[in-house]
């Protein structure tokens, strides 16, 4: 890395002084373990620097890939495994640091770590395509990929590594995701404060927080600092939610020994002291250090919580007065008929032959399955919704029993998420709604297990809707569909929460779990399973197919918010909406937010029109896919297209989010008493 690499000579790597780096951020390490982190940051900031040398400023994409391509060979997940001889650096230091690292970790650790590498290597393509194409992302975009290229994800392993290691069972669960990712975009949007000078006016780089906001708002660069910086301590602010209200609620779920309890607390204490370390480390290191009169960094001026406090807990401090806006939300305002702005939307709706049919035979479905008869629907309210209508927009060239099959999924997501608020929240019962997730997901069997008893409308519904679903399908498949189910009706809780809490989200958090509640993994799955086994499963989980898919969600789900910001806000008390939180962020009224709100909405259209005409032609090309694949992409593209159409079509046609017949059936959102639905078994 020093001698003949044409990077760093001994000097660049003295003045940069990771060891200060690992030795502020994991302060608890013996010498042996640090020196193993150092080495591996070593590395990583060479891979960064080699990497914008070798293929940024050329720029040369084919030879970037290749080289990317070769480095997850050095990571083979059974350490017997022999490995290619290093052709560079990169390579060398790869092949010794995880021959190194990989023994004294599980076989899941192992895992996480390859795959969070991966995607600290390979997303590097997407800030080399956004440089050829002269791009910046804008800010939504921006956070979600600057996880993977920044390598926060990276460093939270090397966490575990100097801390314990987090128990498998609850790895992947959505309170340590959100401790890592909060712990991410502290570390990210902090680095980019720092790094303004050296990245944008030195190296031409684009992808940097303030320069997407400056961008994006049209504001100076301090304004754009200053934004980052609230943007940094409300991350903060998540990460302290979460650790000390769903983290400890998770070990009981999931019955974690003491042990594994101890492990989770000192990966948490592992992440905090990485947020102040960094803090401190980037204060003194010389690889961000700007000098000069004419430095136009806006570091030096940051003395706003988020990046002047020494640790964790003295940021939090100094800003309780600003977390509590969170909390005070005064609901039921009246706020008058939703705005409804000009929608950009480039896609033609058109609707399937079949919608009378399925609207008629979907009122047989739920009657049968009880949701009329439970105090929470009735005929008029199933009417006000009519969700085959939404079906017909969504797949146009459904046969019937297909276009029946899809009002009713919607059918059933619609009275979830109505059931959820209007029954637990009412009887603010957290428990109850626990059991009865749990409930549901024993409605989805993978492979011939017995589904329970079903005693309500929700879990008929799911038994029916899953039977005639998944008849064809393989286990694998079934399991796909189940984790895609259960990221719903999950996120329903997560809501019930913040209802209790009177919680507003944090934008970024709610944008994330706004997928979730929205039903996006259910459609997304039922839309790939349409296109048969063409596509690799690797292309889906691509970043290009991640941003389409995204970008798509991340419309519709704005949409609704627009559309319903009266029927949430003033009817029904809620405070899971983007223009209320928008509102409660910013500081600002109901139609400046919403001005922001459908900016970014036209926003992810754009992004979705920009991947699909630059991006995806060159992934097909990357993953080398058939004419068969690529038609099936081109085929998924279009049901993403008809899905949106669909849904904006949708709203503007039933009468669920319309003033007049809000106000006619407003005592449905104000019950004086729960709805008579039978009382589940809890325990």
């Amino acid at each position: 890395m020093l001698e003949g690499s044409g990077i760093w000579e001994q000097a660049d790597l003295d003045a940069h002084d990771y060891g200060l780096l690992c030795a502020y951020t994991h302060p608890d390490c013996d010498g042996p373990a640090l020196s193993l982190i150092t080495d591996w940051y070593v590395w990583v900031f060479f891979f960064d620097d080699h990497f914008l040398d070798m293929f940024k400023r050329t720029p040369d994409r084919a030879a970037g890939k290749a080289h990317l391509d070769r480095l997850p060979l050095f990571m083979p997940l059974d350490p017997a495994t022999p490995v290619p001889k290093p052709e560079n650096p990169v390579e060398a230091g790869l092949a010794d640091l995880w021959a190194r690292t990989v023994p004294a970790m599980s076989a899941d650790w192992r895992r996480r770590f390859a795959v969070a590498t991966e995607h600290l290597l390979n997303e590097s393509m997407w800030e080399l395509s956004n440089i050829n194409e002269g791009r910046i992302s804008n800010p939504v975009e921006y956070i979600e990929m600057r996880r993977k290229v920044g390598g926060a994800p990276w460093s939270a392993g090397l966490v575990e590594y100097a801390t314990a290691e987090v128990p498998a069972s609850v790895a992947g669960s959505r309170p340590l995701r959100v401790l890592m990712e909060t712990f991410s975009d502290g570390v990210h949007l902090r680095n980019d404060l720092f790094s303004y000078q050296r990245e944008v006016e030195d190296e031409g780089e684009l992808s940097n927080g303030v320069l997407v906001l400056e961008t994006f708002f049209g504001c100076t660069t301090q304004e754009a600092a200053d934004t980052v910086n609230d943007i940094l301590t409300s991350r903060l602010h998540q990460f302290e939610h979460t650790a000390v209200t769903e983290v400890p609620a998770l070990a009981l779920e999931n019955g974690l020994r003491p042990d594994e309890v101890a492990a989770v607390a000192a990966y948490t204490k592992g992440l905090q002291d990485w947020q102040s370390g960094g803090h401190e480390w980037h204060m003194r290191s010389s690889r961000y250090m700007n000098k000069g009169a004419g430095s136009t960094s806006p570091w030096e001026k940051l003395t706003r919580p988020g990046t002047s406090a020494a640790d964790v807990g003295a940021l939090l401090a100094s800003a309780a007065a600003e977390r509590m806006r969170a909390y005070t939300h005064l609901p039921y305002q009246k706020v008058g008929p939703s705005r409804l702005p000009e929608f950009h939307m480039p896609f033609q709706v058109e609707l399937s032959p079949h919608l009378d049919r399925a609207r008629h035979n979907l009122v047989g479905w739920a009657r049968r399955m009880g949701m009329l008869s439970e105090g929470v629907w009735d005929e008029d309210k199933l009417a006000s919704c009519d969700l085959a209508v939404c079906s017909a927009g969504l797949d146009p060239d459904a046969g019937p029993e297909a276009l029946d099959l899809s009002a009713s999924w919607l059918a059933f997501g619609t009275y979830g998420d109505d059931y959820y608020p209007l029954v637990y929240g009412h009887r603010r019962d957290l428990a109850a709604a626990r059991v009865t997730t749990a409930r549901l997901s024993a409605c989805m069997p993978v492979d011939g297990e017995e589904t329970v008893v079903p005693l309500n409308a929700m879990e008929r519904s799911l038994i029916d809707l899953w039977a005639r679903t998944t008849a064809g399908m393989t286990p694998d498949q079934r399991r796909t569909l189940r984790a895609a189910v259960g990221s719903m009706t999950e996120s329903w809780v997560w809501e019930l929460s913040n209802q209790l809490q009177n919680r507003i989200p944090d934008p970024v958090d709610y944008l994330e779990m706004r997928r979730a509640t929205f039903g996006s993994d259910l459609t997304l799955s039922l839309c790939r399973m349409g296109q048969g086994p063409a596509v690799p499963p690797e292309v889906y989980a691509s970043g290009p197919v991640r941003s389409l898919e995204n970008a798509a969600i991340d419309y519709a789900c704005l949409l609704n918010d627009v559309f319903s910001y009266q029927k949430e806000i003033e009817f029904e008390g809620e405070v899971h909406n983007a223009i209320l939180v928008v509102q409660n962020f910013f500081g600002c009224d109901y139609p400046t937010a919403l001005g922001v709100v459908h900016d970014l909405m036209t926003q992810r259209m754009q992004q979705f029109e920009h991947v699909v005409a630059h991006e995806l032609p060159i992934l097909y090309d990357d993953f080398g896919l058939s004419a068969a694949a690529r038609e099936a992409m081109r085929g998924y593209v279009t049901d993403l297209q008809n899905w949106m159409a669909g849904i904006l079509n949708w709203h503007r046609v039933v009468d669920r989010y319309k003033d007049s017949y809000l106000s006619r059936r407003s005592h449905g959102f104000l019950p004086d008493r729960p709805p008579a639905v039978p009382a589940l078994p809890v325990g």
